[in-house]
Parts: structure tokens; sequence; C-alpha cells
């Protein structure tokens, strides 16, 4: 069920510090003050523990800098169009699953770095569907299948991904937690196109699904029998269906392969992760919206099977 994130305000924080701190003072002998009242009323407004847990998603164009400055200039553009197809895709395919989802919201929710950027979602699954999605889009623009004269002056891109899942709160319209920042961290560690994941991603999956291999083979009413959507709407299971997770256990469309490793772990913030190589093959049926009578069947790879290197 969605609770809203946490919003933490400027203006209450300074009402406090009004209050109990000052804001500049000049003594002849510098004292450090007793902060006990001042640092009970900051936890009783931030309350760290009630602070609700996100999924992020980072995407990372592979080796951006290697290309040329003129190539450069284009893939901001190509980004945001294979970004906004991912977009119209996963709201179309997935309607059940991203009925709480418009394209405002998810637009509002990521976080740009410029070849690339952060995804917050609710939970792993919204990040790991966006993410296959993604993977898709980006093999219709390498096989020239969407604007193939662009496609052939910029090149082929190549993206890594990394998916978290911990706490998220926003200052400002701005967004801020340790999903953001463990998630920066394995991007940076990884040296490949890998789809790389946290423990807390992994143990979401073991929870809810005994394990990211069952992807492979659980279907769209056990997904909505899941304790996060028991308060959606099921009738869009029945009347749209989705195109990933059908009504039955199938190995021919959909998720077909699924395969997890954990492979090291890294610091963050003094904290240990363990990090864990998801290598998914997603096969659909995609039909061209300018002429529906073009359908073409396409297989992806999200991640690679490379464990080296973290």
């Amino acid at each position: 069920m969605y609770q809203p994130i946490k919003q933490l305000s400027h203006d209450e924080i300074q009402n406090i510090l009004a209050d109990h701190d000052q804001r500049i003072i000049f003594e002849k002998t510098n004292n450090i003050p007793d902060d006990r009242d001042l640092r009970e009323l900051l936890n009783a407004y931030v309350d760290y523990n009630e602070i609700n847990l996100r999924s992020v998603l980072g995407i990372d164009i592979y080796q951006y800098s290697s290309y040329g400055e003129f190539e450069q200039t284009l893939i901001p553009f190509m980004f945001k169009t294979l970004f906004s197809a991912t977009i119209k895709m996963c709201l179309e395919n997935h309607r059940f699953i991203f009925q709480e989802y418009d394209e405002a919201r998810i637009e509002r929710n990521f976080i740009s770095t410029g070849d690339g950027g952060f995804l917050i979602f609710s939970t792993p699954l919204h990040a790991l569907l966006f993410a296959s999605n993604f993977a898709i889009v980006l093999r219709i623009y390498n096989a020239y299948h969407s604007f193939p004269k662009l496609r052939s002056i910029i090149g082929g891109i190549s993206i890594r991904y990394a998916i978290t899942f911990d706490k998220i709160y926003s200052f400002e319209s701005n967004f801020y937690g340790r999903a953001i920042i463990n998630c920066a961290r394995i991007l940076q560690s990884d040296s490949l196109n890998r789809c790389l994941m946290d423990e807390n991603v992994h143990r979401w999956f073991t929870l809810n699904m005994e394990g990211l291999e069952n992807l492979q083979v659980i279907t769209i009413e056990e997904i909505a029998n899941l304790s996060y959507f028991q308060d959606f709407d099921s009738t869009l299971v029945e009347s749209h269906g989705d195109k990933i997770f059908g009504p039955d256990a199938s190995r021919r469309e959909g998720i077909i392969n699924s395969d997890i490793l954990k492979i090291g772990k890294i610091m963050s913030k003094e904290t240990e992760l363990n990090i864990y190589n998801l290598h998914l093959q997603v096969s659909l049926r995609l039909t061209n919206d300018d002429d529906p009578t073009q359908t073409k069947l396409v297989t992806v790879s999200l991640g690679n099977l490379n464990t080296a290197g973290i």
C-alpha cells in the first residue's frame, strides 16, 4: 500500500532552531552548549524510524565520456526519448502494477545526473520492470529500429543499472536518503554494464516471491496477491492483464530466464553492502504505434553474467 514520502521543511526546522538555538553568537570564551533539548525536538520532528522505504533504480550510460563532443550533445535528447518511451510502455504494459503512477509522477521522481539518473519507486518490482522495459526500448534503438539515422550518428548505447531499497525523504523538493546514496555507490563500483542490486532488494523478492528466480514463472494473479498490492484495483488484472507476467506460467514470452548471484561487498558511508548480480532475459512482442500491422518479437538481456570485479 502506497505511503507518501516524508517531507522535511526548511521553515519548520528553522522555527525549532529559533526557539532553542542562536543563529550567531560571539563570546570571549567558546563553550560547547548542552544540546539535549534541541536534539530531542529534532529527533521528534524528523522521526527517522517512520521515514518510508523506497526502491531506487540507478541508470548510467556506460562509458559516456568516450563519445565525441558532438555525439555527447545529442545523447541527452536520445536518453529523454528512451526514457519517455519506457514510461509509456510501463503504464500501458503493466496497468495493474503501475496504477498508482502517471507520467508526471514518474518524471517528478527522477533525479537527473546528466548521463543517466535515479528513479524512485514504491517497490523493487516497479524498479525492475522499469529497467526491463528500458532495456527493450534501448535494444530497439541500438538495432536501428528507432531514429536509425540518429543511431548511426551517435552510435550504440550501453547502460548499467543498480537497484536499492532503503529510506528516502524529501527536503525542498529534492530527494535524499540511504537508498540514493547506496545506489550511487553501487554504480560507481561497477566497471561493467551490469544490473546490480543490494541485499534489501534481494530480501524483498525472497520475502514476496520466494526469490528472483521465480520471476520467470510467477503470474500476474500471484503478484496481485502480494501484500503491497492488496488495495489495488484488481479488475485491471482481468481487463488489461500484463505483458510480462501472464495469467499462466510461460517461458515463451515475458521473463524467460532469471539468474542471480552474490558477487561481493562494497562500503557505503561506513556501511558494508552485499551486492548481487542480476541477469534477466525478457521476451516481448512489440507493435509499431505508427503502423499497427508491424510487429516484432524482441528478446533482450538486462544485465549480464559477468561476475568479475566489484
